[in-house]
């Protein structure tokens, strides 16, 4: 006898419900392609991609070097130094070689044995005490005498340069830092013109006028003109920089400026007949060009 609760032969059966189950399938595949669709649509419109890199560049012979931003800042610090004590651009290039190879241009308070700070220095070696040579102005300031005492140090190679002041245990190491040092010395000297640029996202606030200007004589040492007209805008002259060489000088403040834009909230800098915008990432043609030696540096309101 066979139930009449089997299918009739000839026609296969399926679970109760399956149809309904398949057809659920079938109303969700369709609804998740849609809504991959969508988003597919969303994103070619947005034309979303990988973030830009935030980053800073200085350009030599066609070849852009790059730090990261907080390493810029120390870069701008230690050739603005060898800027208003009116050393060669040489020294620049050998503090940030130095730099680079000892901290990555950072200001750490670690490294071999007792050694500490930008350039590593050794308060056991007689280069002062930990809190001082934590200090960067100190610290710069400190291997830029000691550098001053090596005769001939202009004419000498970076790397042995750098090795009669550090005393290394790795002297040659200094070397493969000496393009991208010598590139961002150039600029920040003020020997190249427009070389210097941030690649960096909008400012996360407003910049303080007050903070900027403090920075500006901190890193010259008092030797920058720095007044904040009706606008909120910097007005920094550097004309008495460089020996009086008043273009070389303002070329010095504006990569200056550029270079120390991110923590200071920088959205424009101005200097002879070009700007640098922040939203560009790069120097464009200015509307009103400045006098020799003058940087305008317009902060986030």
């Amino acid at each position: 006898m066979v139930s009449s609760s089997l299918p009739p032969r000839g026609r296969p059966g399926r679970p109760r419900g399956a149809g309904r189950a398949a057809g659920g399938t079938l109303v969700l595949v369709l609804v998740v392609g849609a809504a991959g669709l969508g988003v597919a649509a969303l994103l070619e419109r947005l034309d979303v991609g990988p973030p830009s890199p935030v980053r800073c560049a200085a350009e030599q012979d066609g070849t852009r070097w790059y730090l990261e931003p907080d390493q810029a800042e120390t870069a701008a610090l230690l050739s603005a130094t060898t800027v208003h004590r009116q050393m060669p651009a040489r020294a620049a290039t050998i503090a940030l070689a130095t730099g680079l190879q000892e901290s990555k241009l950072r200001n750490i308070d670690y490294g071999d044995r007792d050694s500490v700070g930008i350039f590593q220095q050794r308060p056991s070696q007689g280069w002062g005490t930990v809190e001082q040579i934590l200090d960067p102005v100190y610290a710069t300031n400190a291997f830029l005498d000691a550098l001053d005492r090596v005769e001939g140090y202009e004419e000498l190679e970076v790397t042995v340069a750098a090795q009669r002041v550090q005393r290394s245990g790795f002297p040659d190491a200094y070397a493969q830092h000496e393009a991208r040092s010598r590139a961002w010395a150039s600029g920040l000297t003020g020997w190249s013109a427009a070389a210097v640029t941030c690649d960096l996202r909008d400012p996360d606030g407003a910049g303080d006028p007050a903070a900027l200007t403090a920075r500006a004589q901190r890193d010259f040492a008092g030797t920058v003109g720095a007044v904040v007209d009706e606008s909120g805008t910097v007005v920094l002259d550097g004309a008495g920089l460089a020996g009086g060489d008043a273009a070389r000088a303002g070329w010095a403040v504006a990569h200056w400026a550029v270079a120390v834009a991110e923590p200071h909230h920088v959205v424009a800098v101005e200097h002879a007949d070009q700007r640098w915008d922040r939203a560009e990432g790069a120097w464009v043609p200015a509307t009103e060009p400045l006098p020799a030696g003058q940087v305008r540096v317009t902060l986030a309101g």
